[in-house]
């Protein structure tokens, strides 16, 4: 289809309809220091200047190293040379939303295969054919618990990372769903079910706090995430009972990659759990693209977004595939659709499926031993220096908070410049002072014996300026195997 630009009266006519003079009023919310009067372009080149000039500037970006801690939500995990190379496809990365089943059956059966992964994971009946990532799973996921209860209240617990909890106060105000939060007990870390409580009318007696009335009003979900955003393990079970006891649902924000660890969490209560799949087999690539995923129970079949792809047989008895649910509004009517999702990542998707299958249950498991490993020897080791203790105490997987004797920013600077990336400063999400480390099988002893004399250095550096905390904390000590 060719474009065709607006003449001048076109865009006359859409600024005078819109009510500003120019273009640039368009414009004026974004600061001044921020904005370009224009494109300073160098002139044509040949394809070989293009290319020189492109990994030119590849060459300047930083890419991630066996010193790097970031997590946050975004991980680096070791990526076979297979997945790579089968994703890698013709067939594959040129295959797009598989509109006509009876010619799209290879798509469909990775995508039928990445659902019944999902599945297993997550201890739950049925999976869609993936969503974006998993802030935006999340929202989908609250809202799909509200059409089930019908009620019109999230309540959010504060472990939920800030970004994804942006994320569904964005889809919330649409509507005006109301999202209300529940804290963190500020010593462990783990999300309080007690008090406040969570409904909007008086409970029955002996509930815990939510409110069990039936139609509209009142919370109709619990949105929780494992582990939350601070690293800490939660109470699935009991937020599961608090939710159901006041008739609403729990939906959980689950890194998949723990589950050869953790317990399945629809084994624990969980009604939907949603998450993110870049950890299997897709690399950090700048934040994305990655790969949501929302798995549920089958009760709660009719009200999952996007589609799901359904085994079943052909007029010959032979295996096949079908898109068995499409709730969006581009198959029905508008106000009968579920969600406006529009494609799934399939690539991305595959490569999960790739990933874990390489991997294995037993793969998946020692992987997330050897995790579990090393983060509780550099936790340890990090504890023993002179004003670092942890944030939180509740126990963690892979991730953990740590207070610092000094400006988080600054910590993080001084560590770089030592050739260790330490973590994500808090301070940027209101918890100054601290940082959230995370290690996987990437970081090998050497890595955190790095991190730790880094550490060290700095924080030495740093005693008698009056910012250091006094006491060292009494975390326990972990094995000899945790420097494997």
């Amino acid at each position: 289809m060719a474009y065709v630009c607006h003449s001048d009266e076109d865009r006359r006519r859409l600024l005078d309809a819109i009510g500003v003079t120019g273009v640039e009023d368009l414009f004026a919310s974004i600061p001044v220091t921020l904005r370009r009067s224009g494109l300073d372009l160098a002139g044509p080149l040949s394809e070989a200047e293009v290319r020189d000039l492109l990994e030119a500037l590849a060459g300047i970006n930083r890419r991630t190293h066996s010193a790097s801690f970031l997590g946050a939500g975004c991980y680096r995990h070791f990526i076979p040379a297979a997945v790579r190379a089968l994703v890698s496809r013709s067939e594959f990365a040129t295959a797009y939303t598989p509109y006509q089943a009876e010619v799209s059956q290879g798509t469909l059966q990775h995508i039928f295969e990445f659902q019944s992964a999902i599945c297993e994971l997550a201890g739950l009946d049925v999976a869609n054919a993936s969503l974006y990532d998993g802030p935006s799973a999340l929202a989908e996921a609250a809202f799909m618990a509200l059409r089930v209860t019908k009620r019109d209240e999230v309540v959010l617990s504060a472990g939920v990372h800030p970004e994804a909890a942006e994320v569904l106060a964005t889809y919330a105000a649409g509507p005006g769903i109301a999202v209300r939060t529940l804290p963190l007990d500020p010593v462990t870390g783990r999300t309080l079910i007690g008090e406040p409580r969570l409904g909007g009318r008086p409970a029955a007696s002996g509930r815990d706090g939510l409110d069990g009335g039936d139609g509209p009003g009142g919370a109709g979900v619990i949105v929780v995430q494992q582990p939350n955003f601070l690293g800490v393990v939660e109470d699935l079970a009991g937020l599961a009972s608090a939710a159901h006891a006041g008739e609403a649902l729990l939906v959980v924000l689950h890194n998949p990659m723990t589950l050869g660890v953790l317990a399945a969490p629809g084994s624990l209560g969980a009604d939907i759990v949603v998450g993110d799949a870049q950890v299997f087999g897709n690399s950090m690539s700048f934040g994305g693209p990655s790969v949501g995923f929302l798995t549920c129970r089958e009760a709660h079949l009719r009200q999952i977004p996007g589609r799901l792809v359904g085994q079943t047989v052909d007029a010959d008895g032979r295996t096949c595939y079908t898109l068995t649910l499409q709730a969006r509004e581009q198959h029905i009517r508008r106000a009968k659709a579920t969600s406006n999702i529009c494609s799934n990542q399939a690539l991305n998707a595959l490569a999960a499926t790739v990933y874990l299958s390489l991997l294995g249950p037993n793969g998946l498991r020692e992987l997330g031993e050897l995790c579990v490993r090393r983060a509780h020897d550099l936790h340890s080791r990090l504890c023993s220096l002179p004003g670092v203790i942890p944030a939180v105490t509740g126990p963690f997987f892979h991730e953990f908070a740590l207070d610092l004797p000094m400006d988080d920013v600054e910590f993080a600077h001084a560590m770089r410049a030592r050739g260790v990336d330490p973590g994500v400063p808090l301070s940027r999400f209101g918890r100054p002072g601290s940082i959230l480390v995370a290690v996987t099988e990437l970081n090998p002893p050497e890595a955190l014996d790095r991190y730790v004399a880094a550490a060290r250095e700095i924080l030495d550096a740093n005693r008698g300026s009056g910012l250091d905390r006094g006491p060292i904390c009494g975390c326990p000590e972990t094995s000899a195997q945790g420097r494997a």
